[in-house]
């Protein structure tokens, strides 16, 4: 009892913070994937087992893919402790997938300079725009679902409908005008601040945060979240890619070189596993893969050009065609695509030119090669033969006018292991 006291006093003394109270902030950027569903799941599971105060997802988005987005905000739904999404720093949005989990947590607040929304469905994953009848059943479920959860929140139901259909957006004043977010701060601290004392309702039951004097814990993602986070950059797919397509191009006119296949192997898994993640055209990976083939063909059957000229073409149009999300964050930047076509039809242009080149060379070995080469007669040549050295070796000769020993002859045909050689000069 004497114990109970002291802890009791301690507290009243410590303005009711509770002792060892802690709050989790962890920050979350880029596409939403299956790596970032289960960083941000498997820290609310963290949160939990801590005790912690509340939880803070820094978000900053351009979207992501449905499928990790629902998984996310059923584990917020159904969480012990409560959830806050923070649209932040400055600069930072929460589109697509991003509004739907901002509308899901128990507290949503943004930055100064943020915004929200933009929530219409793309076909992320489906290798292609939708047809009407699909856009039109995908964009219903959406909008059901971001009302449904808006609803349960206490918040604006019906800006979160037009936020789907209509990909609207606001900034930060208006959404906390219109009832969309319940808090605005310019900082981490000053969203504690304003947390303090907050009650909210989770799944088991009322909570009220308690956030004043509570130690702020850090969270960042490991290097294998960051990394598996990292590819669904579409910019990174792309080059892995391309890295993929023209590692197996390299293997194929070089057989046996084993590098350029297995580099080229990895690559395609990778950008594959990125793919799940974007919006990707069949019709953009058709063009890159014909690209390639014309490549091929060209080394199997020499066109003169014609063929890599072809190639480049289909590369760049695939290129450009690949990503179709209307977002631009969701799509290869054309500062990369450019560098990267021009290297690749550089390369093959180069290739081209020096085969071309070849053609108009004097042969250097062989049969041919010795045609115009020097040398002397060994026996006296004539039609019915002698010997010559030519090139460092002893040859079979004939000579339409004879030729004495000694003397200075030249090929002019070569017949099996029999030169035909005039007198030189």
């Amino acid at each position: 009892m004497k114990n109970l006291c002291i802890i009791t006093c301690l507290s009243v003394l410590l303005g009711g913070v509770a002792l060892g109270s802690q709050v989790s902030v962890v920050r979350v950027e880029g596409a939403i994937g299956p790596a970032s569903a289960k960083f941000m799941t498997r820290s609310i599971d963290r949160a939990e087992a801590d005790g912690a105060a509340c939880l803070v997802f820094e978000l900053d988005t351009p979207g992501g893919l449905d499928e990790s987005m629902r998984q996310i905000i059923k584990r917020i739904m159904s969480s012990k402790v409560p959830v806050v999404v923070y649209v932040a720093p400055q600069g930072s949005r929460a589109a697509s997938a991003g509004a739907f989990i901002t509308l899901a947590a128990h507290v949503a607040a943004m930055a100064p300079g943020t915004a929200i929304g933009a929530a219409h469905p793309v076909s992320i994953g489906q290798g292609g725009q939708m047809d009407s009848t699909m856009s039109g059943k995908v964009t219903n479920d959406a909008a059901a679902y971001i009302r449904s959860i808006a609803a349960q929140r206490g918040r604006n139901a019906a800006w979160a409908d037009s936020a789907v259909r209509s990909s609207v957006s606001l900034s930060e004043t208006e959404a906390r005008r219109r009832g969309v977010i319940d808090l605005v701060a310019p900082t981490t601290a000053a969203l504690l601040d304003s947390l303090d004392g907050r009650a909210v309702a989770l799944a088991s039951g009322t909570d009220t945060i308690r956030t004043g004097g509570a130690a702020v814990e850090q969270t960042e993602m490991t290097w294998r979240d960051r990394f598996l986070h990292g590819l669904a950059n579409p910019n990174l797919a792309y080059i892995f890619f391309m890295i993929g397509l023209l590692g197996l191009y390299f293997e194929f006119s070089n057989p046996g070189a084993i590098f350029p296949g297995v580099a080229g192997a990895i690559g395609l898994i990778l950008a594959f596993f990125a793919f799940q993640t974007l919006s990707v055209s069949a019709a953009g990976i058709l063009l890159i893969v014909l690209a390639v083939v014309l490549f091929v063909l060209e080394i199997k059957a020499p066109t003169h050009g014609i063929l890599t000229i072809g190639g480049v073409i289909a590369m760049t149009f695939g290129s450009i065609m690949l990503f179709t999300s209307p977002d631009p964050a969701m799509r290869a930047s054309l500062q990369v695509i450019i560098p990267v076509v021009l290297v690749t039809a550089a390369f093959f242009i180069v290739g081209a030119w020096l085969s071309l080149r070849s053609l108009g060379r004097k042969p250097e070995s062989g049969a041919a090669g010795m045609v115009g080469r020097e040398g002397d007669a060994r026996t006296p040549v004539g039609r019915s033969g002698g010997s010559v050295f030519v090139d460092g070796a002893h040859w079979n000769a004939v000579a339409e006018a004879d030729i004495p020993q000694g003397a200075k002859v030249r090929v002019v045909a070569v017949k099996g292991m029999t030169l035909t050689v005039e007198r030189a000069g």
